[in-house]
């Protein structure tokens, strides 16, 4: 009896659908990720567990840490846009620094800074990407210019202000700093009976 031959089919697929479907969700990322801004002032934060997630408006970071020049800097950032230009317009009429609504709309959109308030407008005017590497000599916290404090009563004062509640404070050290610097910060916040803040940290496993 004669073998039955049995045709064979092809075993390719065509993968034009799926490679469609990869296309449109790497178009999608790339069109919605946000390119991550270099800092102007690298802080290599402390090891922690900890997972405590820092709010994304009403609140202050202090960073300190080593600028370029190897000279500890202190820089500020506020978190909130709104909150941003208030802030600046109370510090510019404390200290008689005038600002533009220009410049109030190009600072709320910056991220933490490091210059005297008299300098604030050239860094304002500059690209995100000069800014960065702009070489910024820290907030002043000196105790005949203590610049710092003024930004922490200001921004207080303009949270309170805009949505009726306390600013929340955080400071961001670098590990290898010297303990000095970070007690001159909590010395500024305990002056003003701030006695409760945060520490920002870096994340590692819990098997270390």
């Amino acid at each position: 009896m004669a073998k039955i031959k049995m045709k064979k089919k092809s075993t390719s697929t065509d993968m034009t659908a799926m490679c469609d479907v990869a296309f449109l969700l790497l178009t999608f990322f790339i069109l919605t990720a946000t390119a991550k801004v270099p800092e102007a002032l690298p802080v290599d934060t402390p090891s922690s567990t900890v997972q405590t997630k820092l709010p994304d408006s009403d609140l202050a970071i202090i960073s300190i840490g080593k600028g370029k020049d190897g000279k500890s800097k202190v820089f500020f950032d506020i978190k909130g846009r709104e909150l941003r230009k208030k802030t600046l317009e109370g510090m510019g009429a404390k200290l008689g620094v005038p600002f533009s609504e220009e410049d109030k709309a190009k600072f709320a959109l910056m991220d933490d800074f490091g210059v005297p308030l008299t300098s604030l407008k050239q860094i304002i005017d500059m690209k995100a990407a000069d800014r960065s590497k702009a070489n910024q000599p820290g907030i002043p916290i000196d105790s005949l210019n203590n610049q710092l404090k003024e930004w922490l009563l200001v921004s207080r004062r303009a949270a309170i202000d805009l949505d009726e509640k306390e600013l929340q404070i955080a400071i961001k050290g670098d590990a290898k700093e010297d303990y000095p610097q970070i007690k001159k910060i909590m010395d500024i916040l305990q002056d003003q009976k701030v006695n409760t803040f945060n520490l920002v940290t870096g994340m590692r496993g819990k098997d270390f």
